[in-house]
C-alpha cells in the first residue's frame, strides 16, 4: 500500500492498537499499475477501519514488490521487532507479486512472536471502480483484532488475507494474476473463509510454544532449479558454487523423483555441487500433496549426497528458509520453525 515516503498519518481513538505499515503496491490510484502515492489518505477513503482499532499508519517505503527482497524483508522483519510490544496487531498492505515472499520471510524471521501479523494487498488500486483494495484491508483489520470481539480467536502468526480468504503465510502462493483471489494455500486448510461472517478453522491456527526470537539474517544467493525432462544440468546450470551460489531448492518431480541415468547428468552434479558446499534442499514441482524422494533411487540417492528433504514447502518458502538456514546453520532446514510443513 504505498504512499509517498515522506508522508505519514495517526489516527487517536479509544481501543486496541493496530499497527498498519505499508511497502508499496496498488491501495492509491495512478494512470498506470504502479505504487501508489498519498497512503496517508488512506484513513479518509475507508473510514470504516477507523472504527475497527486505533490506526497507526507507518509507510517502510513505497516500491514495486518485484524489486522487494531479502533487504527489505529484515527492514520490515526490525521495524515489526521494535514495535512488538506498543501494538496488539500489525497488518501490512504490499504489492502482490513478491507478497508470498514476505509472508514466508516475517513467519521465519519472527518465530515466536505470538501476535497477528496479517499481510494483504490488491489487484486493482483502490480508487478504481471495481477495486479489492478496501475489501481486502477491511477484512485483514477483522483477522488482526479478532481476539477482540466474538469468537475472541487468538491469532499468534503471520498470515495473509486476500479474497475472502486468510491463510498462513508461508504456505501460501499466488495462483493468479487476474482473479480477486489471487492467493491460496493449496497444502493447508484456510485459517478463516470471509464472507457474511468469519468462519475459522482454529485447530488449523499455529500453536505457538516457542520462545520469541527474531533474526535478521538472510543469506541471498539461492537459486531454484526446476527438472526438466532431457536437460542436463552441467550445461544448463553448470557450477553453481563456482559462481558463489549457497543454496539451492531443487525442484523435482512427484513425490520427489528424477532422472537417474548417468547420461542424464542431474545425480553426478547434485554430487559436485554438494562437495563445494552448496546446501540443496529437495521440494516437488507439484503443489499439492506429500513429498517421499525416498520411494525412488533417485530420491534416495540424493539423500544420501546429503540433499535435505520433508514435508513439502512450497517453493517460495522453501527458497526463504534457505536463505535464513544458510545464515543460522544451527536451524533444522527440514524441520518445521513456523507451521511451513
Amino acid at each position: 500500500m504505498g504512499m509517498d515516503a515522506g508522508e505519514s498519518f495517526e489516527q487517536d481513538l479509544d481501543g486496541h492498537q493496530v499497527l498498519k505499515r505499508a511497502s508499496g503496491g496498488r491501495y492509491i490510484p495512478a494512470q498506470a499499475l504502479k505504487p501508489g502515492s498519498m497512503l496517508g489518505e488512506v484513513l479518509n477513503v475507508v473510514p470504516e477501519l477507523k472504527a475497527i482499532a486505533d490506526v497507526h499508519l507507518r509507510i517502510v517505503f513505497n516500491m514495486d514488490s518485484s524489486n522487494v527482497g531479502p533487504k527489505q524483508w529484515v527492514q520490515l522483519a526490525r521495524i515489526l521487532d521494535t514495535n512488538r510490544d506498543h501494538y496488539d496487531a500489525f497488518v501490512l498492505a504490499c504489492g502482490t507479486d513478491t507478497l508470498s515472499y514476505i509472508a514466508a520471510a516475517l513467519s521465519l524471521m519472527l518465530v515466536g512472536f505470538k501476535k497477528p501479523i496479517i499481510i494483504t494487498g490488491s489487484q486493482l488500486p483502490l480508487a478504481l471502480p471495481r477495486s479489492d483494495a478496501r475489501q481486502n484491508l477491511l477484512d485483514a483489520m477483522c483477522c488482526a483484532t479478532a481476539a477482540f470481539s466474538p469468537p475472541h480467536v487468538n491469532l499468534q502468526e503471520v498470515a495473509v488475507c486476500f479474497g475472502g480468504r486468510l491463510m498462513r503465510g508461508n504456505r501460501t502462493q499466488k495462483i493468479n494474476s487476474s482473479a480477486y483471489q489471487a492467493f491460496d494455500s493449496l497444502n493447508y486448510p484456510h485459517l478463516a473463509n470471509l464472507g457474511v461472517s468469519v468462519d475459522w478453522d482454529v485447530p488449523a491456527l499455529l500453536k505457538v510454544n516457542t520462545v520469541y526470537r527474531p533474526r535478521f539474517k538472510l543469506e541471498p544467493r539461492v537459486i531454484r532449479v526446476p527438472i526438466i525432462p532431457g536437460s542436463d544440468p552441467r550445461i544448463v546450470y553448470g557450477d553453481l558454487a563456482g559462481r558463489g551460489v549457497k543454496g539451492m531448492v531443487l525442484e523435482a518431480f512427484g513425490v520427489g523423483n528424477m532422472p537417474d541415468r548417468a547420461e542424464a547428468g542431474w545425480l553426478p552434479w547434485l554430487k559436485a555441487q554438494r562437495k563445494k558446499g552448496v546446501l540443496v534442499y529437495l521440494s516437488s514441482q507439484c503443489t499439492v500433496g506429500s513429498l517421499h524422494p525416498e520411494l525412488y533411487r533417485s530420491g534416495s540417492a540424493a539423500l544420501r549426497l546429503g540433499v535435505e528433504s520433508g514435508p513439502q514447502m512450497t517453493a517460495e518458502c522453501a527458497a526463504v528458509k534457505l536463505m535464513l538456514c544458510l545464515s543460522y546453520p544451527d536451524l533444522p532446514l527440514g524441520s518445521p520453525l513456523a507451521g511451513e510443513l
